[in-house]
């Protein structure tokens, strides 16, 4: 290895395990609660029709109970709300312990008997989110057990006509594909809660069933989405803890207009407010809670079953999972409130701020404002209250009798809660109908609390200062000092709309007089899409705010909001910087894909390198040299790029079209889904701008995993060494042409009977143990030769220098042992281990499909279905014809000019059409090894 070399790949591997570490373990530490059960749960398994277990024997349906509650349902005689629970990729069916457990002790509490029947689905632990040729099994056994749930109350007298579905990860695109089902009634499911769903997108496309799955399901809720506007989905993701499933692809796929559909992430959800990992979702107390909660008021209490009002369920999820207001949209209340004629608990203010603390002894009190003074200076009035039960607490007063008002409306609807307070903003141009604002005050429980109002001009206390660039490196700062004087400042990040950039916010307050005063809460804002995250401080602090989103925003017409809620007579120094290693996280968590895309890309080319040498002088060149020279984005990424502008043209798009080329490969959307409603992903631009730093991870990648299987086949050569014959021949390890008819015939036949990916693993172990034979076998000769390292001097391309070889020592004086000889199997090892790196990408693609086989070899022998069939045929064809190929070969075949310029334009291609299509990545290295395979024969 050259010097510059390993500097310059360890440099690139630098930065991509910073970029890992920051995606990985970057953002915070948990601080979800975790839910605990009093009792031990039980998991009774519902029996199915026999149809429907034998067609799905590796399912199955059960009922989640804890001590007394799960004695009485032993029958299976149930009386509640039914509550079915999907698991996700891998999941099982026992998470549903911490819904279930919640919903039992939420129960023992309730008046009149409410509860809830928690079924949870067992789908055998499947890698649906890489492997989607269970997908749709999974949803026709979802749709049985739906059924089968509903026929277990056909005697109650006001049976449920619908099950509730909460699914985790994949589970939820599951729930979602039900209505793609032809017979499926849309009436069966009218909720459905999903947690971490990768609803836009598959997080990788590992094979085609997938794409199609998504397709479908895309199509119904978009494009034929009329009939279901009666049905609600939920969608929550997880936040930046949750590195597996990005929270902006938890964006439900909808027409805009539609009312019933709701995304959001975890960190804005009230009463959560914590960022959760891709499990933890399942079982954050917090977040548990919130939809319990909302399950109960859900509840219809005439009928004792979830109610069918598509209106008071989405009052019902806006209330616990975007501002949790004092009282649900639809819910009734009085036109008019009246107070009690009490004048000492009546107090006007007439300053511009209030700041009152309750006394420890109960009192009723009441503030009152004017609006007729402050209409034309003030444009908001803003209150807070430590009080955080959610009950009226503002009112507008249309009918004063002295120094109290005795008529009033009640402006409370739109509080919004907070970790230390409830909130209130109101604008003073909503309120013509109202002569004073009333703020009810009173503590007659003796609860102390306090309670901090002002008049606000909104415009002058909104701030906008311009982010630093995404390259200044933390270099460059921008900063604004905020010297209090209200309670709440609005500071607009411009430019700050783009999921790449990211920031370190540093918020610095200090107050000259030091007092008690209200926490303050920092609160970083998105304003297209639910993704808001809140820190709680206290005064004086030095805070440290990740400026980083989940969606971008297409328009780039606003930015990003900081919303301080501040305390007066302070000053606020707020400060913005680059932070480049976020950044790098950014980058890896939305463009990730591409990474592997240009490994394959640098170990094709170092393939074409290795093919061009033999041409050129019928010698091989070290792996690591040729890897160190796949780093080429001037010839694979700059025709991308040319080919992207040429499509803008109209003619050009035609010729594409008449041609039937498929469109250009594009990582998906970062928009939020109202951006998406048309069923076709727009392709963003930034990707392709990254790409050459992506392609230096990938070519990163692909050297220090060159190295390192170079170190493993020298290890594992020498352990294997004693249990091997010395051999002196470059044919070590090479099949007859009998053997490899049978192996071809028998890897075929077992590959599509049993498992493709099996079969492409088979044989690229035939082709490791050629590659430790000539390891084996270039030691040998090297000992019994008594040979030095640098026996002969390299040139540049590390081909053997000719004026050596033409020494007297050449390959017709020993042609047993000789160092010609020596120099013929050190070639074909180079070779061999140049195409044993192409060989191991197509067996990484099929593993998701094998793992998946293995796992249910006990119900099913054959993979169905399966997505390395039929182009495992030739695959294994090729992988059989190069365990017999040699530098030798390749000299004397006409057809070596022909291979050897093919993997720079396949490397084109691929880098045009599989950045998400990660499964034609094999399709593009089958095309380049037929040629290397047919010189072997030609």
């Amino acid at each position: 290895m050259k010097l510059a070399s390993v500097a310059f790949y360890g440099f690139a591997l630098g930065l991509l395990a910073v970029g890992l570490r920051e995606l990985l373990t970057g953002f915070e530490e948990n601080r979800c609660s975790m839910t605990y059960m009093f009792e031990y749960p039980e998991y009774r398994r519902v029996a199915l029709p026999r149809r429907v277990a034998r067609l799905y024997p590796a399912y199955g349906l059960y009922l989640y109970g804890e001590g007394l509650y799960a004695r009485e349902t032993r029958a299976l005689k149930l009386t509640g709300a039914p509550v079915l629970f999907l698991p996700g990729n891998a999941g099982s069916y026992k998470q549903a312990r911490s819904l279930g457990s919640v919903a039992l002790r939420k129960a023992e509490k309730m008046e009149g008997g409410l509860h809830f029947n928690v079924f949870t689905v067992d789908f055998n632990e499947e890698l649906v989110a890489l492997y989607g040729g269970s997908l749709l099994r999974q949803t026709h056994f979802l749709h049985e057990s739906i059924k089968a749930i509903l026929r277990l109350y056909k005697d109650l007298e006001n049976p449920p006509r619908s099950v509730v579905l909460v699914g985790h990860s994949m589970g939820g695109v599951v729930a979602r594909a039900l209505f793609t089902l032809p017979r499926f009634k849309t009436s069966l499911v009218s909720l459905i809660i999903t947690q971490a769903s990768p609803h836009l997108a598959p997080v990788l496309a590992l094979d085609t069933y997938l794409l199609d799955f998504y397709s479908a399901v895309r199509q119904r809720w978009v494009n034929r989405a009329d009939d279901l506007r009666n049905v609600t989905v939920l969608s929550v993701g997880g936040g930046y803890r949750d590195y597996q499933v990005r929270s902006g692809l938890v964006s439900l796929p909808c027409p805009p207009e539609d009312p019933n559909k709701l995304s959001l992430v975890a960190t804005a959800v009230p009463r959560t407010w914590v960022s959760t990992d891709h499990l933890s979702i399942v079982w954050c107390k917090e977040l548990v809670l919130a939809t319990v909660r909302a399950f109960f008021d859900l509840i219809d209490p005439e009928t004792r079953q979830f109610s069918e009002n598509p209106v008071w369920r989405m009052a019902v999820l806006n209330h616990h999972f975007i501002g949790h207001p004092v009282r649900m949209l639809g819910e009734t209340q009085e036109t008019s409130i009246s107070f009690s004629d009490l004048p000492d608990a009546w107090s006007e203010v007439n300053s511009l701020r209030l700041s009152y603390s309750t006394p420890k002894d109960g009192q009723v009190k009441y503030f009152l404002f004017a609006l007729s003074s402050r209409r034309k200076a003030y444009s908001h009035f803003y209150c807070r209250s430590s009080n955080l039960e959610m009950s009226s607490w503002v009112y507008g007063c249309t009918q004063r009798n002295g120094s109290s008002c005795v008529r009033a409306v009640d402006l409370s609807i739109g509080t919004e809660l907070l970790p230390p307070y409830k909130v209130l903003i109101l604008s003073l141009s909503d309120m013509s109908a109202v002569t004073h604002l009333v703020v009810a005050a009173s503590n007659l429980n003796g609860k102390q609390f306090t309670v901090e109002c002002e008049w606000q001009r909104q415009q002058s206390q909104t701030l906008a200062i311009p982010v630093p660039h995404v390259l200044s490196f933390g270099l460059t700062v921008s900063d604004v000092t905020v010297n209090s004087s209200g309670l709440l400042h609005t500071i607009e990040l411009q430019h700050f709309h783009q999921v790449y950039q990211a920031f370190k916010i540093n918020v610095v307050s200090h107050c000259k007089v030091q007092k008690d005063r209200m926490q303050n809460v920092y609160r970083v804002k998105v304003p297209w899409f639910k993704e808001d995250s809140l820190t709680t401080v206290s005064v004086p602090s030095v805070t440290e705010i990740s400026g980083m989103i989940h969606t971008s925003r297409p328009d780039n017409t606003s930015g990003v909001l900081l919303q301080l809620h501040t305390a007066p007579n302070c000053q606020y120094k707020v400060s913005v910087r680059t932070a480049f290693h976020r950044v790098l996280g950014q980058m890896l968590r939305f463009c990730g894909p591409m990474v592997p895309v240009y490994t394959t890309v640098t170990l094709l080319l170092a393939c074409g390198g290795q093919l061009s040498s033999v041409l050129r002088t019928g010698r091989a060149v070290d792996v690591s040299l040729l890897i160190g020279k796949g780093l080429q984005p001037h010839k694979v990424d700059l025709p991308v790029y040319i080919l992207n502008i040429v499509l803008g043209c109209s003619w050009f798009q035609e010729v594409w079209s008449f041609l039937y080329l498929p469109p250009m490969d594009g990582l998906p959307p970062t928009f939020p889904d109202g951006f998406f409603h048309e069923g076709i992903a727009p392709v963003e631009a930034w990707p392709r701008l990254l790409s050459p730093l992506l392609y230096v991870f990938g070519a990163a990648v692909a050297f220090w995993g060159g190295a390192l299987l170079c170190l493993i086949m020298r290890l594992v050569s020498l352990i294997l060494a004693p249990l091997h014959r010395p051999y002196v021949s470059r044919d070590c390890g090479t099949l007859r042409l009998r053997t490899q008819l049978i192996l071809t015939l028998t890897l075929a036949v077992m590959g599509g009977t049993s498992c493709g990916a099996f079969a492409i693993f088979a044989v690229f172990l035939l082709h490791l143990y050629r590659v430790l034979r000539l390891q084996m076998t270039e030691r040998s000769l090297s000992h019994m030769l008594n040979l030095a390292p640098q026996k002969y001097k390299g040139t540049e391309n590390g081909t053997v220098n000719a004026e050596a070889m033409s020494k007297p020592k050449d390959c017709n004086s020993a042609p047993l042992l000789s160092e010609c000889v020596l120099q013929d199997v050190r070639d074909d090892l180079k070779l061999h281990l140049c195409l044993s790196m192409l060989f191991m990408l197509p067996v990484m693609l099929g593993a998701p499909s094998l793992i998946h086989w293995i796992r249910n070899l006990r119900y099913s022998t054959q993979l169905d279905p399966d997505p390395c069939w039929p182009h495992i045929v030739p695959l294994i064809i090729v992988y059989m014809l190069l365990i017999n190929c040699s530098t030798l070969k390749l000299r004397s075949s006409k057809l070596l000019p022909l291979a050897s310029s093919l993997p720079l334009p396949l490397a084109i291609v691929m880098v045009t059409f599989s950045p998400f299509h990660l499964y034609r990545v094999t399709h593009f290295l089958l095309v380049a090894l037929v040629p290397v395979a047919l010189c072997c024969l030609l």
